[in-house]
């Protein structure tokens, strides 16, 4: 039975890396997708992984009604075997919404994939509509890790290296980014109350007003 499947995580565990893998193994195999993306890190209509792999998607846009794309699709002689949604919390509910009828509907399987909370630990949207619809999700396990070692549960907006925890809920950038830049860090759920980046933990480490740590 085709099945609607949110792989989740938080940055830096690899979800793009997968989709491309997913796409990969199929498109092997002789079949086509259908890959959807939206503010992907390599631009307008791309799905790209940190690993330095890319591939052309279709970018979605604002009020863009997926279900009736691929139905255009299909019925002007295009083939779809299955359907790939990458950067898919930034997709509208109703656009979640869509992905599932193409699923019961077209009998696609649908892969969809994203982080579930923003930088404010908010669930995004289209990620709260994954989880209330998805056949299955699956949280992936490649562990990405906080600066203190730990493993990554949040999603950290930082300015200059120092998190900040007001603005749109959307904002394009990444992991790798200049000092003076909008960027991303994953971040322990400790350190992300505390609002410690790596920045702001080194400038610490290296204030004379930090007690010594000592084995007494």
């Amino acid at each position: 039975m085709p099945e609607l499947v949110f792989f989740c995580g938080t940055m830096d565990c690899g979800k793009s890396t997968l989709a491309l893998q997913i796409e990969h193994n199929r498109s092997a195999r002789g079949l086509q997708g259908m890959i959807f993306s939206r503010d992907d890190r390599a631009g307008e209509g791309k799905l790209s992984s940190r690993l330095g792999l890319v591939t052309d998607a279709v970018e979605v846009g604002d009020g863009q009604d997926l279900y009736a794309y691929l139905v255009d699709h299909l019925s002007q002689g295009g083939r779809a075997d299955y359907v790939i949604a990458d950067e898919a919390q930034f997709l509208a509910p109703e656009q979640i919404d869509q992905l599932a009828r193409v699923v019961d509907d077209l009998s696609l399987d649908v892969y969809a994939f994203g982080i579930t909370t923003d930088f404010r630990s908010k669930l995004f949207p289209g990620s709260q509509r994954l989880v209330e619809l998805a056949d299955r999700v699956e949280v992936l396990q490649v562990e990405a890790l906080c600066w203190c070692g730990a493993r990554a549960t949040h999603n950290a907006r930082t300015v200059g290296g120092v998190m900040v925890v007001e603005g749109a809920q959307v904002v394009v950038g990444d992991v790798t980014h200049s000092a003076d830049e909008v960027g991303y860090e994953v971040l322990c759920r400790r350190h992300h109350r505390r609002r410690m980046t790596a920045a702001t933990a080194h400038a610490a480490a290296l204030s004379p007003d930090v007690l010594p740590v000592t084995s007494a």
